[in-house]
C-alpha cells in the first residue's frame, strides 16, 4: 500500500467532507450535510472525528438568523487530503499500467 495513502480519511463520509472543504475557505454545516447527502447527526459526527484529528477547524456563530456551524480545512486537514488524493492518483494509475 502507498504510504500516503491515509486510512481514516478514506472512510467516505470523511473523503467527500475533506474533498468538499478543500477548495474552500469556510462552508456551511447545512451546505456540506445537503451536498454530502446526510443527516446532521451522521455529518456532526464525522465532523467531530476530523476536528478530533486536526483536520477540519468548526466556528460557531450566532446572528438575528440564528445559530452558524461554518468549516474549514486547517493546514494539517490540507496536507493530508493531498498526500491521500496523490497516493490514489498513484494507486489508480499502477492499475492502468499494461501487465508484462
Amino acid at each position: 500500500m502507498d504510504p500516503d495513502f491515509d486510512e481514516f480519511l478514506h472512510v467516505p463520509a470523511r473523503l467527500s467532507v475533506v474533498a468538499l472543504l478543500a477548495p474552500a475557505d469556510w462552508v456551511e454545516f447545512g451546505f456540506v450535510r445537503i451536498t454530502v447527502d446526510t443527516s446532521d447527526s451522521a455529518l456532526s459526527k464525522q465532523i467531530a472525528a476530523l476536528s478530533d484529528a486536526g483536520y477540519v477547524e468548526v466556528r460557531k456563530t450566532r446572528n438575528p438568523t440564528g445559530r452558524h456551524t461554518h468549516l474549514r480545512l486547517t493546514p494539517q486537514g490540507r496536507q493530508a487530503f493531498q498526500r491521500h488524493a496523490s497516493a490514489l492518483e498513484r494507486i489508480v494509475a499502477a492499475a492502468r499500467e499494461p501487465l508484462e
